[in-house]
């Protein structure tokens, strides 16, 4: 049973996270010393509850009574079915960009009306498909627009039918996120000579065609950039309506894209934040003359992730301490390929679950690949760390352990959800179980061993 100061400071996701990694240790999810699995990664269902309702909250509050509006979670940010079924339960659907997350959105329960399907190079069967089931469709390109032209004319469909557009805003703070720049791979330039007014025709010539949709921004982007790209995509729909003369575009599509604060457990920026900066850059936008959909994946779920692995071994070499961890390139794929754009903090723990004290010390804290660049974070100022100890990666619930990296076979950790009860107990539910050695060698062609002899 929880004292009352203990019950106060859960409230906090710092003080949930605490209880979460020492209960962890207690129920043997994760531990110091064989046989406790030596890694688990933790998703905090009660924060992940609050963000969606940030979110929703935020929109609802801004725009018209009565605005139509949908709230797609990205589903690369975090495939998963639990958590796309918790966020469905919060009233949020799903943004899917392959034939395997739209797998896992219906798997999850997701209407096809709450789906919209992304992707640079979609198939005709992924069109027939989404068109058949009523999924919107958001077309990158004009080729994809002629599939979809003679798609419709075979079988026409209620599937709600949009162009991407490339606003052409420019680059944020990390080139390979940046999808708004001259050269983006993704949508329709807009800038380009002519490009307007081929969008403009592409309407006039297509009544079926009733949705905008841009994504502009993304981490390491500016909130004022990426509301410049929502602004000329309003722009764009008022022109196309003036020029057929009625409401023909009637839905857009803002993308997602709020970047994530990995520097500290403050959620900066918040949706609410961001809310303002659309309504300054485009406060024609929650008139309610367009429904609104938006595709935000990271900054719903990331800061309510935490790998957790033992500490194996520790050495030094060249006189800095080493701690040699069971967590690096297979979670953290980013971090180890590109440490500067994604730099990670950890934190400590005793074999016991608890936060680790003493005073600092510049160590390296590496993964257990068989590659030098597999380290989580280089001359990092820690208490020092020792055989049994835990580290704690926070702000990993998107992009990180989700979407596993399988270098050195290394396999897939289990995940669990967790919460905590009025009296402070913490209560773990698995959302994916461990890959086991047997599911490695399955995956591998185990079963086709004699199959190029």
């Amino acid at each position: 049973m929880a004292d009352m100061g203990t019950e106060k400071a859960a409230g906090s996701a710092a003080a949930r996270r605490d209880l979460a990694v020492r209960a962890a240790v207690e129920q043997g999810i994760v531990g110091g010393a064989d046989p406790a699995p030596p890694l688990v990664c933790l998703l905090d269902v009660a924060g992940i509850r609050a963000s969606a309702a940030a979110l929703t909250s935020a929109f609802a509050a801004a725009l018209a009574p009565g605005t139509p509006v949908l709230h797609a979670f990205a589903v690369k940010a975090a495939p998963l079915v639990p958590v796309l079924r918790l966020l469905a339960d919060a009233g949020l659907g799903c943004e899917v960009a392959s034939p395997g997350e739209l797998a896992l959105a219906r798997a999850a329960g997701v209407p096809a009306g709450r789906t919209v399907l992304d992707s640079p190079a979609k198939t005709v069967a992924e069109l027939r498909e989404a068109l058949a089931l009523g999924i919107a469709v958001n077309a990158d390109n004009p080729q994809e627009l002629a599939r979809l032209d003679a798609l419709v004319a075979q079988a026409p469909t209620t599937a709600p039918i949009g162009l991407r557009i490339n606003p052409q805003t420019g680059a944020g703070a990390i080139d390979a996120l940046s999808t708004a720049t001259a050269t983006s791979k993704f949508g329709i330039a807009l800038r380009d000579p002519g490009a307007r007014e081929w969008l403009v025709r592409a309407y006039l010539d297509r009544p079926w065609l009733t949705r905008l949709h841009v994504h502009s921004g993304s981490q390491g982007v500016p909130l004022a950039l990426i509301a410049e790209g929502v602004r000329d995509l309003h722009a764009l729909a008022e022109e196309i309506n003036a020029a057929a003369g009625r409401r023909q575009v009637d839905t857009l599509d803002i993308g997602g894209g709020l970047p994530v604060n990995f520097a500290s457990d403050e959620e900066t920026p918040r949706f609410a934040a961001y809310v303002a900066a659309l309504r300054e850059a485009a406060p024609a936008l929650f008139s309610g003359a367009y429904g609104l959909v938006t595709e935000f994946g990271r900054s719903l779920l990331a800061k309510h992730g935490l790998v957790l692995a033992r500490v194996e071994y520790t050495k030094t070499t060249g006189s800095r301490p080493i701690a040699l961890t069971h967590a690096g390139v297979q979670l953290a794929t980013r971090t180890a390929y590109a440490p500067a754009a994604w730099p990670v903090r950890i934190l400590p723990y005793d074999a016991k679950g608890d936060p680790k004290s003493g005073d600092p010390v510049a160590q390296d804290v590496a993964g257990p690949a068989c590659f030098a660049g597999d380290l989580l974070a280089t001359a990092r100022e820690l208490p020092l760390l020792a055989p049994g100890d835990l580290i704690g990666v926070p702000d990993t619930g998107a992009y990180f352990f989700t979407a596993h990296y399988g270098y050195n076979s290394l396999p897939r950790p289990a995940v669990h959800g967790f919460t905590l009860t009025a009296s402070g107990e913490v209560r773990f539910s698995l959302a994916r179980p461990a890959q086991s050695v047997a599911d490695i060698v399955a995956e591998a062609g185990g079963g086709l061993r004699d199959a190029l002899r």
